[in-house]
C-alpha cells in the first residue's frame, strides 16, 4: 500500500489563467496565489486553496506542451489528480512494482519547487495521476 498523505491538488487545463481565474475569484470567492511559469513543463500555473486541497490552473506556454495538446484534444477541464507523498522515489518504485506504468521514471521539477512524477492513466483507472513531494 502506498503512503499517500492527502490529495495535494486538482489540475485543471485552461486556455487562459487570467480568464479562468475570474470564476474562482469572483464566483467562488477563492484567493489565488501568484502566477508561476514552469518552463520545464511549458506551462504557467496558479493555485486556489479550498481547505487542505488546492486547484491548479494550467495554461500552456508553448503549442507543443502536454497541456496545449490536452486542450486541443479535449478542451478545458480536469487534467489530473495530484497525490502528496513524503518519499517520491520510494513511491515510484512501489507503483512500478504494482504494475503501474509511469510517465516519469524519476522525479522532475514542478511548481513551487515540488518534485513530481506522473503515472499513465491506462493503469490508474483512466485518471492521469501525479505524485508530488513538497520541498
Amino acid at each position: 500500500m502506498l503512503p499517500i498523505s492527502q490529495i495535494d491538488h486538482l489540475g485543471v487545463a485552461v486556455r487562459s489563467i487570467a480568464e479562468a481565474s475570474t470564476y474562482y475569484r469572483e464566483v467562488l470567492g477563492l484567493h489565488g496565489e501568484a502566477v508561476e511559469d514552469v518552463p520545464e513543463q511549458k506551462v504557467r500555473v496558479t493555485f486556489f486553496g479550498v481547505g487542505d486541497v488546492r486547484i491548479e490552473l494550467l495554461e500552456p506556454t508553448d503549442d507543443d506542451s502536454p497541456i496545449a495538446r490536452f486542450l486541443e484534444q479535449r478542451g478545458p477541464g480536469l487534467h489530473h489528480i495530484a497525490y502528496r507523498v513524503d518519499d517520491l522515489p520510494a513511491t515510484l518504485a512501489a507503483l512500478k512494482a504494482a504494475g503501474v506504468k509511469l510517465i516519469d521514471e524519476s522525479p522532475r521539477r514542478g511548481a513551487h519547487g515540488m518534485r513530481i512524477a506522473f503515472a499513465r492513466p491506462t493503469t490508474t483507472g483512466g485518471v492521469l495521476s501525479e505524485f508530488c513531494e513538497r520541498p
